[in-house]
């Protein structure tokens, strides 16, 4: 995806939020999130906006701390997550694409990093918003989605962080249904390592077939349309809303230890 595209798809995303906020009210619960409340929803969205931001604009060249939450409630809340939304939608719009500063996922450049980031994490936040609506989130198209399940995968779970770990090696794999996209990730005492064959194109991550024509066997898999996909493996749905088949043992590891 280009720039461009995460940057629409944060905005999106954010406007979305923000509707849905407001038609629930501060004081909703977030089914998606057990313990908070739309206005904890808030402060922290609006947190890591301004948190990105300021590396955008500052160009830092190194981690920066955040300023922590607002205390603001209520209405002015709604409109300080706004206006920090807005301005990260700005910054990122305005930013070279030579653009220097820190990051924390791998990205062809910082300013990918950042808007597919942000676009994403607004994304899945938003769906937590809708959830308080009790009518179910509005689709995620389909591309953005398996964008998505790569940064997640080859992301956040190829690094040390990941809690995710097998006693013994078991391979599994994500495919999405719609896109053929497929993901094959192996788990063992290390990170898990994701290997993503894009339908019909050359393989990201280790060297493998490329494509999803013929793949290697795996102990287990899940499957079902992208934005489905996406969700599950956000914990945003249940994983049942996966169809799987195969050795049950590594997606019950995966769904208990995978959490970011």
């Amino acid at each position: 995806m280009k720039v461009s595209e995460y940057v629409g798809a944060l905005e999106e995303a954010g406007l979305g939020l923000a509707e849905a906020a407001a038609r629930a009210g501060v004081d909703a619960e977030v089914p998606t999130c057990p313990g908070w409340r739309v206005r904890d929803l808030l402060r922290h969205t609006a947190m890591i906006h301004r948190w990105a931001a300021k590396h955008v604009v500052e160009r830092h060249a190194s981690y920066q701390e955040g300023d922590g939450e607002t205390g603001l409630d209520g209405e002015a809340l709604i409109a300080h997550y706004r206006e920090g939304h807005a301005a990260l939608v700005e910054a990122l719009r305005a930013a070279p694409e030579d653009l220097d500063v820190w990051t924390f996922l791998p990205a062809t450049s910082p300013l990918v990093f950042w808007a597919r980031r942000q676009a994403h994490e607004t994304a899945v936040h938003r769906v937590d918003a809708e959830a308080t609506l009790g009518a179910g989130p509005a689709p995620v198209a389909p591309g953005f989605a398996a964008d998505g399940v790569s940064e997640l995968l080859a992301g956040f779970h190829a690094r040390d962080r990941s809690r995710v770990r097998a006693p013994e090696p078991r391979t599994l794999r994500f495919r999405a249904t719609d896109t053929g996209d497929a993901w094959t990730v192996r788990l063992s005492e290390l990170p898990p390592a994701t290997e993503h064959h894009p339908a019909g194109g050359a393989t990201d991550g280790a060297a493998g077939t490329g494509g999803t024509g013929l793949l290697a066997p795996v102990d287990a898999e899940a499957a079902a349309p992208a934005g489905t996909l996406y969700l599950a493996l956000w914990n945003r749905l249940p994983a049942s809303a996966l169809t799987t088949t195969g050795d049950p043992e590594p997606l019950r590891l995966w769904h208990e230890l995978s959490a970011v």
